[in-house]
């Protein structure tokens, strides 16, 4: 199948409904002023004996109602706590036996897992970098797992093959990648992994057959000291070696120094070391700060290694217009990780590697499993994508990102995102308006990092032992905080600075209302320290 046939295929337009042993009915809506016909599926009732799926039946509703709706509601609570040993006496029920369970005890033990689990599409859940619920999107994600197929081949999944390479060409237009190619993996971690193995094979295509020891030096990649753990881990699973990953130093705002790049460069080809790759943050875990991708590319371009953008939570601002100047030069960069399940709200896990090296993934993974893969199938086997992961089975991330994106348009994520911006950015005017919060740095990304200040710390010199005792503050909070269950927020220290909150918008909810009950809330939870 061609891309015309694609185009005519046209995946991403919603063609009328099929009428088989299904009631059509015409009905209309009112929009304002205007009246719109829409088209109504009405199935017939099943009598309740005859109804397949029993179970499923009854846990629906309850995952609708007390997972869902319940979950999201601003008056009810993020998390009901419980310390591990006592949650593991109320859930009885956790060890599996001999014989089988019967639903109604299955559903008991469904309404414990909702009850005691962290309501993760709540407002007010502000703890990781992912939160929120789209109905759409979970509308994807529970359809993906009725058809339950993988993602290798076209044989086994026509549909998400085709909507695979609908996405990927949206993802690499906001990059600025064109004519690249990329692919779902299971995570950020994951998307870094491939940019550093299809960097290496580029420079070195003999490593795929030979291995590291058809090297003359060993091989060094260069990232920011605030990068993801995930680099590293990268550097330990491909056999580089955490020594040969050089740190670059940051300015205050916990932003590479291009300069400093530099320097660590040539101080690895004065150690007989050959660099290769460098990593560029776009939107740090901690502090979400931007790497300078533009003047990174020029040390890069410099010497002729890879550039790769950790764009796993701060990527989505490509999406908007108003802050995409964040990653101003993302399409001199050579590779990037994106995941839609942060900024832009799918559900874990949603996350890809976007590449401008068109074909490179696969003539770096490819293993060519003959069972598999045959290049005599009687259809266009381009649309077998599995010999470009590094994965067999792969799991179908594609359409709860569709479902979302489908429904909401370019115009609505932009609209999103620029709320979970502008939200962090009153949350950031709001505390440093309020007595007894300290604003750690303006955000740049939707992270807002500050520290809570109680009465007792109020007015007095900020020596050693201040901070020390402001270190004990954060943590404090966090107990009360999870033990009422109002609202969720992470904390850490930073290199120099002692523990600060740092507050994470990414439920596209999101209100200036939940920013201001947060600064309210952590007042009242604290004001007693």
């Amino acid at each position: 199948m061609t891309e015309d046939e694609i185009d005519e295929f046209n995946m991403l337009k919603i063609s009328e409904p099929m009428v088989d042993n299904r009631k059509v009915v015409q009905s209309e809506i009112s929009d304002g002023n205007c009246q719109k016909n829409i088209l109504v599926e009405k199935h017939e009732k099943l009598p309740l004996e005859d109804t397949p799926f029993p179970f499923l039946k009854s846990l629906i509703p309850m995952m609708l109602t007390d997972g869902l709706e319940e979950g999201r509601k601003r008056n009810n609570k993020v998390v009901e706590f419980v310390h591990p040993k006592e949650l593991k006496k109320r859930l009885d029920w956790m060890e599996i036996s001999g014989e089988g369970t019967e639903d109604s005890k299955l559903l008991d033990a469904c309404a414990d897992i909702i009850k005691y689990s962290v309501k993760t599409g709540h407002p007010r859940f502000c703890n990781q970098l992912f939160g929120g619920m789209d109905e759409y999107s979970l509308a994807g994600s529970w359809l993906t797992e009725v058809l339950n197929t993988s993602q290798y081949t076209y044989e086994v999944a026509p549909v998400f093959t085709i909507m695979e390479k609908s996405i990927y060409k949206k993802l690499l237009s906001f990059a600025g990648f064109e004519n690249g190619e990329g692919i779902f993996c299971p995570g950020g971690s994951v998307a870094n992994m491939y940019a550093i193995n299809i960097a290496r094979y580029k420079r070195h295509p003999e490593i795929k057959t030979k291995g590291m020891t058809a090297l003359e030096k060993p091989l060094v990649l260069l990232t920011s000291e605030k990068c993801h753990f995930s680099i590293k881990k990268a550097a330990i699973l491909l056999g580089i070696g955490t020594d040969y990953v050089y740190t670059v130093k940051t300015d205050a705002r916990g932003c590479m120094i291009p300069e400093d790049l530099d320097k660590r460069i040539e101080e690895a080809y004065d150690n007989g070391l050959e660099p290769f790759f460098v990593n560029a943050t776009a939107g740090t875990t901690v502090r979400g700060a931007y790497d300078p991708i533009d003047k990174i590319a020029d040390v890069c371009k410099k010497h002729r290694l890879w550039l790769h953008v950790d764009g796993a939570w701060g990527g989505s601002a490509l999406m908007s217009r108003t802050y995409r100047h964040y990653l101003k030069g993302i399409e001199r960069a050579d590779s990037m990780t994106w995941d839609p399940h942060k900024l832009m709200g799918a559900p874990l896990q949603c996350a890809v590697i976007l590449t401008r090296h068109k074909d490179i993934l696969k003539q770096c993974n490819s293993a060519c499993a003959a069972y598999l893969f045959q290049q005599d199938k009687f259809y266009d086997v381009s649309y077998d994508t599995g010999d470009m992961s590094i994965q067999c089975s792969r799991k179908v991330d594609v359409l709860k990102l569709w479902m979302l994106w489908k429904a909401k348009g370019d115009t609505g994520f932009e609209k999103d995102i620029d709320n979970a911006f502008h939200c962090s950015r009153y949350l950031a005017q709001k505390l440093k308006r309020t007595p007894g919060f300290k604003l750690l740095d303006e955000p740049q990304c939707t992270n807002v990092c500050f520290w809570y200040i109680p009465h007792s710390l109020r007015d007095q010199p900020e020596t050693e032992e201040w901070w020390q005792k402001l270190h004990r503050v954060a943590p404090a909070i966090k107990k009360r905080m999870m033990e009422n269950g109002s609202m969720m927020i992470g904390y850490q220290p930073d290199g120099k600075y002692v523990n600060f909150f740092r507050m994470i918008v990414t439920n596209l909810d999101t209100t200036e209302e939940d920013m201001d009950f947060l600064v309210d809330e952590i007042s009242r939870l604290g004001k007693d320290l």
